[in-house]
């Protein structure tokens, strides 16, 4: 039995005696800076709350800002230029063109190895958000309206991503969830019904692009958060997928049409498909996203459809309707309730 030491049996007999309590020093001082233990907590030292960082919270909304700015400019860039000299196919070949040759130090740096069956992975990420998600919805800009594409396309894919996680997962969304997908259904009723008041008929194919684009976000969102990459990983694998296959099709059919329009436009939609969106954008969001929180994802969604329709008097000249702003109105409301976090013991 290892012997006993001396400080210890020094207190256990002279408990009383101050005089030769310097061997429990040590033991004291732990006891007087450890708060009291009991019962419902009383005696426990209270604890200072952290004060917010002002610094942190500032820059957070400032990234936050240039995201929402990038994502709902993204609609009304693109469709200014499928509605003037530059088609569908200029524009994905923009972005994802430049995209790659941006992001291909992100494929080929030591700082940043993918793991194993990334480059397959990719490649279902391409086919999910890459070059036909661009299509898509660029076809749809080009039916339809910024206000209304950038109305269908970002919120539509919380509710397409909560219906295929019920239904394929079993993962039953709670009572708000449900509620914010109405609201957000209803908004873009409402967005039909004031294009057809207004006199200008609704495209259905429009819409349906952009929902079929909503769709694909949403699989590739459910996917992605079980891929285990990084998502700069993800975009460089998309750029480089979309590019490969695209752009020999592009190339072969003669679908280009960049030298007949204006070299302005050519740079502006180069700078903000290739660079903005695909590298950009990313950096911004996640920035945003690290400094508030995980609820500035769905802030930055609600708020690309408002910013979008103001971006959109100025530039395209496309004025939303009475009708057409409450339900835009809906819609963002409708997003902050689907993604509200669940309350305890209630289902996602």
């Amino acid at each position: 039995m290892p012997p006993v030491p001396e400080h210890c049996g020094a207190r256990r007999e002279q408990h009383g005696d101050p005089k030769r309590q310097h061997g429990t020093k040590g033991f004291i001082d732990r006891r007087r800076t450890t708060p009291a233990r009991t019962s419902g907590g009383r005696g426990r030292r209270a604890l200072t709350p952290r004060q917010p960082d002002l610094r942190k919270i500032v820059s957070g909304f400032a990234w936050a800002a240039v995201t929402v700015t990038i994502f709902a400019g993204w609609f009304v860039v693109t469709r200014f230029g499928v509605t003037r000299e530059l088609r569908v196919w200029d524009i994905t070949a923009l972005r994802f063109g430049f995209g790659t040759l941006i992001l291909l130090p992100v494929l080929l740096g030591r700082t940043g190895r993918l793991p194993k069956g990334a480059w397959t992975e990719g490649l279902l990420f391409a086919a999910l958000w890459g070059a036909p998600f661009v299509l898509l919805v660029a076809m749809g800009l080009q039916l339809t309206s910024a206000a209304q594409a950038s109305s269908v396309t970002p919120t539509m894919m919380p509710v397409f991503s909560g219906a295929i996680a019920w239904l394929a997962l079993r993962e039953r969304p709670g009572r708000d969830r449900l509620a914010g997908y109405a609201a957000i259904i209803a908004g873009l009723v409402g967005l039909t019904v004031g294009a057809s008041l207004s006199g200008a008929s609704p495209s259905p194919a429009g819409f349906a692009c952009l929902l079929l684009a909503s769709a694909m976000w949403a699989l590739y969102t459910l996917r992605f958060r079980r891929s285990g990459l990084a998502p700069i990983q993800a975009a460089a694998l998309i750029c480089f997928w979309s590019a490969v296959l695209f752009l020999p099709a592009y190339l072969a059919f003669g679908l280009a049409r960049l030298g007949s329009a204006p070299i302005q436009e050519v740079v502006v939609q180069t700078v903000y498909q290739g660079i903005l969106m695909s590298a950009v954008a990313i950096v911004t969001f996640n920035r945003a996203v690290s400094l508030l929180g995980s609820g500035a994802a769905t802030a930055i969604v609600a708020l690309v459809p408002v910013m979008a329709s103001v971006m959109a008097i100025p530039i395209l000249g496309e004025i939303p309707t009475p009708i057409e702003g409450v339900a835009i109105a809906v819609i963002v409301i409708g997003v902050t309730l689907a993604a509200r976090p669940p309350r305890a013991g209630a289902p996602a």
